[in-house]
């Protein structure tokens, strides 16, 4: 993000109304590579192939803000692999890690990962060190340290159903990984800081989060999320495209002020829920409408949720979730047209 899009981020959270309403979006490897050209294997093992893609969406679309900006990331692998899960990275396909706790007695042997030497951790974090001139170069900086969150990954090392049945049978095992796991994310966090002094911010990813009831989000989520967030920084960034009903009204609790949430959710609603203290960034359907629909099904979206608003304060026009694939330069341009006509 460059200097402007960042401060405008950052008055956008304190409340500050914006003519036209800031644009941005999450871009990663589900959608970045093909759209430049390129495979996702590529993209991630070639340094000028990856920054070569992110500076092609940031001088394409400059009005937009690219959340987190330069990303360095192997999809759902990143963090997952530190714990020594198996992972698959297929030329053209999303990468997949799979579980390497078959029990949970395996929980018990589960150590935590050192955050300098294991996994994919230390080639994600190298490569931003290595492209840090050239990031700087062109006007932007690395904003945000970023992970995936503890129940995400959890679910990704024991399996999404064991994980949520194990919940319900053996909550003391689940409450020592969740411990393992936000230990582990917490010097990550800071690894990425120390490492990147221009890191102000902390984004986490964690869709589970709408895979469990209240009840079970106050005892497994809300006070591991708290401990996350709990850094000396000006953005705390959440993003849960699947349900948040049962867990939003918390989310100023968990210490957040920007959040990434479904498209099938009303942004009135969820600014009432949270009493307009967190930024939403969203929220048109990305694979319907903004990959799958025309252009004119872009405009009409955009057009009707920002019409839709009562309060057009801490807004940022988005889809709800990340970019998906196959999202065409012609429809990025309708819905940046769409925001720049009605604001």
């Amino acid at each position: 993000m460059t200097d402007n899009q960042w401060n405008q981020l950052l008055k956008t959270i304190e409340g500050e109304k914006f003519h036209p309403l800031p644009v941005g979006f999450i871009i990663d490897s589900p959608w970045l590579p093909n759209w430049a050209g390129i495979t996702i294997l590529d993209y991630f093992s070639n340094d000028d192939l990856w920054f070569n893609a992110n500076k092609r969406a940031i001088d394409t679309f400059p009005q937009c803000m690219f959340l987190p900006g330069y990303w360095s990331e192997f999809g759902m692998c990143t963090e997952p692999s530190a714990f020594g899960a198996p992972c698959r990275f297929p030329v053209n396909e999303f990468p997949h890690a799979f579980p390497c706790l078959q029990t949970t007695d395996a929980i018990n042997m589960l150590k935590k990962p050192n955050v300098e030497t294991d996994g994919l951790l230390p080639f994600t974090l190298n490569r931003l060190r290595l492209n840090r001139s050239r990031i700087e170069e062109s006007g932007h900086k690395i904003r945000f340290s970023v992970s995936r969150g503890p129940l995400n990954i959890a679910a990704h090392l024991m399996g999404t159903t064991e994980f949520l049945m194990a919940m319900l049978t053996e909550p003391e095992k689940i409450h020592l990984l969740m411990r393992i796991i936000t230990d582990f994310l917490i010097e990550w966090h800071d690894l990425q800081k120390k490492t990147i002094d221009s890191i102000d911010g902390i984004f986490v990813l964690d869709d589970i989060i709408g895979f469990i009831g209240t009840e079970q989000f106050i005892e497994f989520g809300l006070p591991y999320f708290k401990e996350i967030f709990n850094r000396k920084v000006s953005v705390k960034f959440l993003h849960n495209d699947a349900q948040c009903e049962a867990s939003v009204e918390y989310y100023r609790e968990m210490g957040i002020n920007l959040f990434n949430m479904a498209f099938d959710t009303s942004l009135n609603s969820l600014k009432e829920k949270t009493k307009n203290t967190i930024t939403m960034l969203g929220n048109i359907p990305p694979r319907d409408v903004l990959a799958n629909g025309t252009v004119d099904d872009v405009k009409k979206a955009v057009t009707d949720m920002i019409n839709s608003l009562n309060d057009r304060s801490r807004i940022i026009v988005s889809c709800g979730g990340g970019m998906p694939p196959a999202v065409k330069t012609s429809h990025i341009n309708a819905f940046i047209e769409a925001v720049n006509q009605l604001t």
